[in-house]
């Protein structure tokens, strides 16, 4: 719909209020439900918002080291525009209309720390060279029979979930708990997240869900409103949905894999995909994946932004610790799918179901189109067999601290997102580690508390 049509359908339907919302630094949505007059008085100027959203962390506790925002600036007002393109109804709330929201304004101008005007930048930048980005990401997550309270009054242990045992791709599981299943893959389609297939996967009440493939900015608004969706439904269903990297060691973590395919600006042909190459990958392809591989370590933080996003990247769990490729290999980095000109596409495999779409999709493609400006050889050869051994072009950092420094100092991370975004991001990844380093885990306790 137009901006025409939006206002006469909330003019024909009565509409008396509407949802928007946008993304902070870790993804997670804050919004408000604002009345029609306020909604159509704020589409040309925007909305006042204040900017503590981007100065605090997941627990509204403020950071102390970052310049954007903080009690030296005295919190002031930003303003955030609402993109009508992203305009759907929530069916599961009496159809109340939302959009989403940035911090670009009409005229440009985005604010640094804002996670979806960045990937609007990088897709600008893949239109200006002529190209159109095909993205999704898929998930994995844990589905609990608590709720908040329970969690609470549990300490977070000792948590029910929603099936037992260790069934991926059954039937009787979903079965067995079809009312939240068939909500989930209903509800979520009408609410503009085509669902392409949901199955369990291997773990105690572990679900998958694969999201059809859009364009990159709205692939990532799929995928950041999935997971806002995916919990809102299951509170209807009294369960808990979570999409932390790794919550027990001795269960699989949660993958968020990002597919990716460049095509010609009509979207006839997969520019990926060449007949005449041993392996079907084109030179465009080639220099893509070389671009991921070669800015990997410099951007590790926008694909494993949290502390427990490490302990998921261990060896022999599903998720790569190397900084390799291989053809339909499961077990490196980056996984090349190349079966047929429609379906070619790179797998990046860092991502764990924990991140921040919008950074995640605007790492992979910025340093897919590094690859491709600077014409970087494709020089590292396909790993076959075990990824977790090949170490011959190094191993991804094993923790947020080191991956945070290692892309704080990057000249080629500011040079991809800009220094305003850089700095200000991976001082938010060090306060995070600030805040783990010093606290006291149940380990800690179990280990020490009586030692000599």
């Amino acid at each position: 719909m137009n901006k025409e049509q939006i206002i006469a359908y909330i003019k024909e339907n009565n509409t008396e209020k509407v949802k928007f919302a946008f993304a902070d630094i870790d993804g997670i949505l804050r919004g408000k439900v604002i009345s029609t007059q306020k909604f159509m008085d704020g589409l040309q100027g925007g909305y006042g918002f204040c900017d503590v959203v981007f100065g605090w962390d997941s627990a509204d506790v403020t950071y102390d080291n970052v310049e954007l925002t903080g009690w030296h600036t005295g919190y002031p007002d930003k303003q955030c525009y609402i993109d009508l393109s992203t305009f759907r109804t929530v069916p599961w709330e009496d159809n109340i209309p939302f959009f989403l929201a940035d911090f670009t304004g009409p005229k440009g101008g985005a604010l640094p720390a804002c996670p979806r005007s960045l990937l609007k930048q990088i897709a600008n930048n893949c239109t200006d060279m002529g190209y159109h980005a095909a993205f999704t990401q898929e998930f994995e997550w844990f589905n609990f029979k608590e709720t908040p309270q329970t969690l609470h009054q549990k300490g977070f242990t000792n948590l029910e979930p929603l099936s037992p045992g260790m069934f991926g791709y059954s039937l009787l599981r979903t079965s067995q708990n079809s009312a939240f299943y068939y909500d989930l893959f209903n509800l979520l389609t009408r609410f503009n997240i085509p669902i392409e297939g949901l199955h369990t996967e291997t773990g105690p009440g572990v679900y998958e869900a694969a999201i059809a493939h859009s364009d990159v900015l709205d692939a990532a608004d799929k995928a950041i409103l999935f997971k806002a969706a995916v919990k809102e439904i299951g509170a209807r269903h009294g369960i808990t949905a979570s999409f932390m990297a790794k919550w027990n060691q001795q269960l699989p973590g949660c993958g968020g894999h990002i597919h990716q395919s460049l095509w010609d600006k009509g979207q006839t042909r997969n520019l990926f995909y060449d007949t005449g190459d041993a392996n079907k990958m084109s030179e465009t392809y080639k220099q893509y994946l070389a671009g991921q591989l070669y800015c990997l370590p410099h951007l590790l933080p926008m694909y494993a932004p949290n502390v427990n996003s490490y302990k998921r990247l261990v060896e022999g769990a599903w998720a790569p610790t190397t900084i390799t490729w291989g053809i339909d290999n499961r077990t490196t980095a980056m996984r090349v799918i190349n079966s047929s000109a429609s379906s070619t596409r790179l797998e990046t495999r860092i991502p764990g179901s924990d991140t921040n779409a919008y950074l995640a999709m605007a790492a992979a493609l910025a340093s897919g189109l590094y690859g491709i400006r600077n014409k970087l050889k494709l020089d590292i050869a396909p790993t076959t067999g075990n990824g977790y051994q090949d170490k011959s072009n190094g191993t991804l950092h094993t923790s947020l601290y080191d991956a945070a420094i290692a892309m704080q100092n990057s000249s080629i991370a500011n040079e991809l997102f800009g220094e305003g975004f850089v700095q200000h991001f991976t001082n938010t990844r060090l306060w995070e580690h600030r805040q783990y380093a010093k606290s006291v885990s149940d380990w800690e306790l179990k280990r020490y508390f009586e030692s000599i």
